[in-house]
């Protein structure tokens, strides 16, 4: 055996570092941190083993015990010494007692085979990172949508035909190996896919940069479909942990809650007392594609200290007391987005948010500091470090770095402010009012005083910002610049301000019966009025109440406005109406800091490894696999867009996809479908202006209309399967009416004799990554029919065209851009267009909006019992009247219906010609070259963060 010398190595961010070498078999731990180093040395699977320990502390980095021999032999990843470390780890894995190796033991023993290979590359990259200084950027996200971790990690390491090999010899198949992976439930929709997809491309264009979340214990919840529709329990995906993270605990930082600000004698603030909580770091390795580079995704779970478990309190019996404030703590981080419909809702959701970000700050803090050393320069910070907030859930940022800076660091007020305003920046998801979110200034006055001073001082900069600009002469623009703008909402001017807005007196009113009596006689002759004044009567005042004061609230995306430099829309049609409707007053006055970054995918994930079939097709005639990087290739298969070998080939690999969601859903629902049909596919988080009512309505037109003529039926509709999957919010009332309605049409269509295989209904439950990665490869027309104006973005639409899968839409989000890239006579477009909505609203509210006959024969037909007993009324209700909470039809269902069902027409007029319809397909992967998520990062390191790739050799 070597022996120990002793070396000197960098303090290091990472728990352990790992060595395989594949080709002796030797494995080597090497810790960072109070953990051993264990290297196994044989070139059998592991007998007669020998090992190495040296225990290093985190607290001697200069004094890290390293082997002396460095002549250790290249990696050689060959399949025996695959499974030699598979056997390994299946071995002394703690998770599972010694025996035979099942397939949850083989899926674990194979994730830590990989992590191994993981964490070489992690600690590499981040050494990388360290030795040069360079600038990183950290993308703060609510959500990572991140999916099974197993294949894509072999992908991108380029081992999947060695493991594939290695676990066939160890009496498993690869496919279903990876099948036992539960998805990590860290996100729920686009948001956290996203940024999921940016995790993976930041990695592979080798740019330092780090994801920061949280560490959901129970997800946002594990959909069931019942008869009842659905049913929410919380997600597992813990319960035998997760091979691919590993806790950092010595990486932990001082969250606070509540307390008060104190001021000492030299004028500086102090925040004080309260409630504590610690957070702790969980890192995950993010493996780039065909490179070294391996970032980080460093998720946040919280606890209480130990001295607050109260002893006393438990051996009195009184055992919730001596726990409460650990559940308080741990809490936090248990479900993604809790119900806020109560005060303690908001609170956790508020506490959820601040978590994010000051852990985060703290970290990114302290490793800016470490790196600068003795000399450290906070005008440098922003040169260091870029801080992107994926929507407005990261907000507090800002007012959290600004106490960072000044309470803790001891920068003035303006400096804080110059370095904060120059590392922030805003990604804006949505223009719904809902998204664009707002707190009670009360309660986070209570939960966080200290940031509501500093976002006070904030607001009263911009009121003097927004009144230098504008001037005084014109106080009613300025009252409309003001209430537009400003950051606190429904809270009156700072004193020095008050006398720019003149506001209307508050009188009393007082109105004697006499009075009332007059207004409301008012066919009383002259005469009597003279009669009933001259009479001595006791006046009786009725005071009227005042209207009641709106809540004082603090608007979450005008704080990310005035604290940001870049602020960003993510589709060319969403980021013109954030300038010309959402933020325009802003826009008016910093027109720089706003820029459109349109969204796009890894073509890694949602090409290359979940559709093998069509990936082998690309490489075959595109000549490479460079399309993989470089998906510009992609635009190569326009030329060959008519070759019937081509086609053929095509066509081959949609139907073999197809034929493996015929055994999904099998498998999960029990319907049987037949490939033969057109796989229709609505798939994304279920809401009323995603509009899945209009898909559904139009499917029972489809079958009221197939009822109708069942002599011709055959001829006239092409065979279609319907599939739905999605969740909608536990508390969000009519999206789960939406999803009981869909399941009750199914049960009804697809036990339909009749009908048979010519209409089947089916809503998948439990929708995540891994089913749309079934889905997706196997769709052939998939629906993005929101209305126009009110998708950001949408992303599972560049999924689908990667896959050659056809689109029906409205002009919404990216479906713009798609459309202009994949051509028109290549996407069904229906429906109004954005710049119409307010007018056709307008119409609905003054009640001249008219109907489309078939919009009310469907409607009577739901309404006919035909889909059970239970009551639709609410449901149809909100497309009825003209106007009111839940009603007159907002998201214009009724006024796109009828373009809705005409366009279906021609969607089977096209399906029939398979020849066209393929060239469709092709020509739908060939424009989607645009919307890789390389080419986003690309722009926002450019334009955003202003950072440079790092290669690690």
């Amino acid at each position: 055996m070597a022996t120990p010398t002793t070396t000197n190595a960098p303090a290091h961010p990472c728990l352990v570092s790992s060595f395989i070498d594949f080709g002796s078999g030797s494995v080597s731990l090497r810790p960072r941190s109070n953990f051993f180093f264990i290297r196994t040395f044989n070139s059998r699977p592991f007998r007669n083993r020998s090992f190495s320990v040296t225990n290093v502390s985190v607290n001697h980095p200069t004094a890290v015990q390293e082997e002396s021999s460095t002549n250790w032999p290249a990696l050689a990843p060959d399949a025996s010494s695959i499974a030699s470390s598979i056997k390994y780890h299946a071995e002394f894995s703690p998770s599972f007692s010694p025996g035979q190796l099942d397939l949850p033991k083989a899926f674990l023993a194979t994730s830590q085979s990989v992590r191994d290979a993981l964490i070489s590359n992690w600690n590499a990259t981040y050494e990388r990172y360290d030795s040069l200084d360079v600038k990183q950027a950290y993308y703060l996200s609510m959500e990572f949508l991140q999916g099974r971790a197993l294949l894509n990690a072999i992908g991108n390491l380029e081992l999947t035909g060695a493991y594939a090999e290695a676990l066939t010899k160890l009496g498993h198949n690869l496919e279903n190996v990876a099948s036992q992976e539960p998805d990590a439930a860290l996100g729920n929709g686009g948001l956290g896919r996203l940024a999921s997809c940016f995790l993976d491309s930041m990695a592979t264009l080798d740019y330092p940069a780090w994801g920061y979340g949280l560490r959901y214990k129970y997800g946002l919840f594990k959909q069931l479909i019942t008869k009842d529709g659905q049913e929410e329990v919380a997600e597992n995906w813990l319960e035998m942990g997760s091979p691919w993270e590993i806790v950092r605990n010595d990486v932990s930082y001082p969250v606070k809650f509540y307390g008060k600000v104190v001021c000492d004698a030299d004028g500086k603030r102090h925040w004080i007392g309260g409630e504590d909580v610690t957070a702790v770091a969980h890192d995950v390795p993010i493996p780039g594609y065909k490179t070294k580079t391996t970032n980080n995704l460093r998720l946040w779970s919280t606890k209480a200290p130990a001295n607050d478990f109260d002893l006393s309190a438990f051996n009195a019996g009184e055992h919730m007391q001596a726990y409460e404030a650990l559940a308080n703590a741990e809490k936090i981080c248990y479900v993604l987005y809790p119900g806020d419909d109560t005060e303690e809702g908001k609170v956790l959701r508020l506490k959820q948010q601040y978590t994010l970000c000051s852990a985060s700050l703290q970290d990114i803090i302290a490793r800016f500091e470490r790196r600068s050393g003795s000399n450290i320069n906070w005008g440098q910070f922003a040169e260091k470090v870029a801080v992107q907030m994926n929507d407005t859930h990261p907000t507090l940022c800002i007012p959290e770095l600004m106490r960072i800076l000044m309470d803790l660091k001891g920068l003035s007020w303006n400096d804080a402010w110059t370095i904060t305003k120059r590392t922030v920046a805003y990604t804006n998801h949505t223009v719904l009012p809902e998204a664009l979110e707002k707190w009670s200034l009360d309660l986070m006055q209570k939960l966080l005083p200290r940031h509501v001073e500093i976002i006070e001082t904030i607001d009263e900069q911009l009121i003097n910002e927004i009144v230098s600009e504008y001037g005084k002469e014109d106080t009613e623009m300025l009252e409309k610049k003001l209430k537009e703008m400003r950051v606190l909402e429904n809270v009156d001017l700072p004193e020095q301000f008050a006398h720019l807005i003149v506001k209307p007196r508050e009188i009393s009113v007082a109105i004697s019966l006499q009075e009332r009596e007059e207004s409301s006689e008012e066919s009383e002759s002259a005469e009597e009025k003279d009669e009933s004044e001259d009479e001595s009567t006791e006046e009786e005042k009725v005071m009227a109440e005042p209207p009641p004061k709106p809540p004082k609230m603090v608007r979450m995306a005008n704080l990310c406005v005035v604290g940001g430099h870049a602020v960003n829309g993510v589709a060319e049609i969403h980021s013109e109406i954030v300038k010309d409707e959402v933020f325009n007053s802003f826009y008016k006055l910093w027109p720089k800091k706003f820029q459109n970054k349109t969204n796009g995918v890894t073509p890694r994930r949602w090409i290359r490894f979940c559709n093998p079939a069509l990936s082998k097709i690309i490489t075959e005639w595109t000549g490479s696999e460079d399309w993989v990087l470089n998906t510009e290739r992609l635009g190569e298969l326009r030329k060959f867009a008519d070759n019937k070998g081509l086609q053929n080939q095509w066509r081959s690999a949609k139907r073999e996809n197809k034929m493996k969601v015929v055994s999904f859903l099998k498998e999960k629902t029990g319907y049987t479908v037949s490939p033969d049909a057109l796989f229709d596919i609505q798939v994304k988080r279920i809401h009323e202006y995603k509009r899945q009512l209009l898909n559904i309505l139009g499917i029972v037109y489809r079958y009221k209309k197939m009822k109708e003529s069942s002599a011709e039926r055959k001829n006239m509709y092409v065979p279609r399967v319907c599939i739905f999957g999605g969740k909608a919010f536990a508390t969000y009332v009519q999206a789960k009416r939406i999803v009981k309605f869909i399941t009750d049409v199914g049960i009804t269509v697809n036990h339909d004799p009749e009908i048979g295989d010519l209409l089947k209904v089916i809503f998948v439950p439990d929708y995540n990554v891994s089913v749309a990665e079934l889905l997706i490869p196997a769709s052939e027309l998939s629906q993005h029919i929101s209305t126009a104006g009110m998708e950001a973005s949408g992303t599972s639409n560049m999924k689908f065209a990667m896959n050659g899968c056809v689109q029906i839409g409205t002009l919404d989000g990216a479906n713009v851009e798609i459309r202009e890239e994949v051509g028109e006579e290549n996407f069904f477009l229906f429906g109004a267009r954005a710049d119409e909505i307010a007018g056709l609203r307008k119409e609905r509210a003054e009640g001249k909006f008219i109907a489309d006959p078939r919009f009310e024969e469907v409607k009577e037909f739901v309404r006919s019992g035909v889909f059970g007993s239970n009551s639709y009324d609410e449901l149809l209700g909100s497309l009825e009247g003209n106007e009111g909470y839940g009603r007159g039809d907002y998201f214009l269902v009724g006024k796109d219906f009828p373009s809705y069902i005409e366009c279906q027409d021609e969607v089977d007029k096209a399906y029939r010609d398979q020849q066209r319809w393929t060239r469709m397909s092709i020509m739908n992967t060939a424009g989607s070259y645009k919307f890789s998520s390389d080419r986003t990062i690309h722009e926002y390191a450019r334009d955003i963060w202003n950072i440079q790739p790092v290669r690690v050799e």
